[in-house]
């Protein structure tokens, strides 16, 4: 739990780094207020906690748009529909698998934020913008390694702007709107892919029926216990956890 409580505060620092929010993150760090001496002193520590604070309430969604959470949902979604049961597992199973498989595919990020900003800034080895810097590039490389060309391109061409010559040019908001397309891209594909054998078996069982003569008999009825068999026998969750995985 505390390896998930620091990527999220983490991806707190990386929201505040970035180019919409680096200006105003510094002014708040760096905040400076005369005294009663004529004298400059820092901003107060119940300031910069405020900050936190505030960053920390979106952590939720800082999660979902820059990490590999979306694409990992998204696939769990849609294996349970081509199961044909839709609830089940239930929401809080599938959200609880997904942030733990998003832990595993995250960690080496989180521990390249852990040793280059957290415990260097908690040493006080670092001020709080070094910190932030250093917190937002491995979320930047991890975006970039799984941002496809295209999907950049369109955004730059929707924002009216040039290609850059280096990645580290485009700005925060248009590579999370980019890496948000490629994953959902991703995760159709995948989704696609794992829809094909259990369409394959409701064709077949509804042939059978027809063939039969049992058109009253719902397809569904005969092929759903068919499916969660084969599942079991292919130890399907844990090929589609190793997949997802493996896919980062």
């Amino acid at each position: 739990m505390s390896r998930l409580f620091f990527m999220l505060v983490s991806l707190a620092f990386m929201l505040v780094s970035s180019n919409t929010f680096a200006d105003a993150a510094g002014d708040i760090f760096t905040l400076s207020m005369p005294s009663m001496d004529g004298e400059p002193e820092t901003v107060s520590n119940s300031l910069k906690i405020l900050a936190l604070l505030t960053v920390l309430s979106l952590a939720p969604a800082i999660v979902i748009i820059t990490t590999s959470f979306t694409r990992i949902i998204i696939v769990l979604s849609m294996l349970r529909h081509a199961f044909g049961m839709p609830s089940t597992p239930p929401n809080t199973v599938i959200i609880g698998l997904a942030l733990l498989l998003t832990l595993f595919t995250m960690t080496p990020v989180i521990d390249q934020i852990q040793e280059k900003s957290l415990q260097p800034y908690i040493d006080k080895q670092i001020d709080d913008t070094t910190a932030l810097n250093n917190a937002s590039a491995p979320v930047r490389e991890f975006m970039i390694s799984q941002t496809r060309d295209k999907d950049i391109a369109l955004v730059l061409e929707l924002a009216n702007e040039e290609v850059p010559d280096s990645a580290d040019d485009i700005s925060m908001t248009q590579l999370v709107t980019a890496f948000l397309l490629s994953e959902l891209q991703t995760a159709f594909q995948i989704g696609f892919v794992i829809f094909l054998p259990f369409l394959a078996i409701d064709l077949i069982v509804a042939s059978i029926l027809m063939s039969m003569g049992m058109m009253m008999v719902p397809p569904m009825t005969i092929s759903l216990p068919i499916k969660i068999l084969m599942f079991v026998l292919i130890e399907g969750w844990a090929l589609v956890a190793q997949a997802l995985v493996s896919s980062f």
